[in-house]
């Protein structure tokens, strides 16, 4: 006979639902078009259950935005990540770019909608503003992290003159949401087709020859 649910598996999982019944209706319908009642009714819990869980509407956002990116509820930063700390082993520059495509396109695959949903929210909302670009700072941050092995691997040679701050800078806009949006979500691209143009974008704008 199997275990009895835990106190602690039922709380996980009704935070799991009411944070799956958000990412529904944050798409859906928008920051504005969601509400902590339509959550509420979406996950089949109390409306106090929400505010007692995440205390706003902002803070249901910024933890579906948290695990969207994260792929799970582990409090484990990005670049402590088997993915990134396989981007960093990579054994030389152009395999750690792929990897770094591939490791992009595995997170905008979930996060995407929900990146798109806090940019279009920032204009309005001084907060969301501010979680998007506490985002892209992030984004940066592991970037540059990559763009420091890469200019080691490549033993200080990088394309034009390109040094780990800019090299960085590259890979923020090839590998970003509005890039990943445009093509994918805009042109229709496959993420896959995404992910091999970002690879290949990388290789041709940071290493020689």
């Amino acid at each position: 006979m199997a275990p009895p649910t835990t106190r602690a598996e039922k709380t996980r999982r009704t935070r799991q639902r009411m944070l799956d019944a958000a990412a529904r209706l944050f798409t859906e319908h928008g920051w504005a078009g969601t509400t902590v009642e339509g959550i509420a009714r979406a996950a089949e819990v109390g409306v106090q259950t929400v505010y007692f869980t995440f205390g706003s509407k902002r803070a249901v956002l910024k933890e579906l935005l948290d695990t969207a990116v994260a792929g799970d509820l582990d409090p484990v930063a990005t670049l402590d990540r088997p993915w990134a700390r396989e981007v960093l082993d990579a054994p030389d520059p152009a395999a750690q770019l792929a990897l770094q495509a591939a490791g992009a396109r595995a997170v905008l695959e979930r996060a995407a909608p929900v990146l798109q949903v806090v940019h279009a929210a920032a204009a309005a909302d001084r907060e969301l503003a501010e979680l998007w670009q506490l985002n892209r700072r992030q984004r940066h941050t592991v970037q540059l992290r990559f763009a420091e092995a890469l200019v080691t691997k490549a033993g200080g040679a990088l394309r034009d003159g390109h040094d780990a701050a800019s090299a960085a800078d590259v890979a923020l806009a090839v590998l970003g949401p509005e890039t990943y949006g445009l093509l994918v979500t805009g042109r229709g691209w496959t993420p896959a087709r995404w992910e091999h143009w970002a690879a290949d974008a990388l290789v041709r704008q940071l290493l020689p020859g």
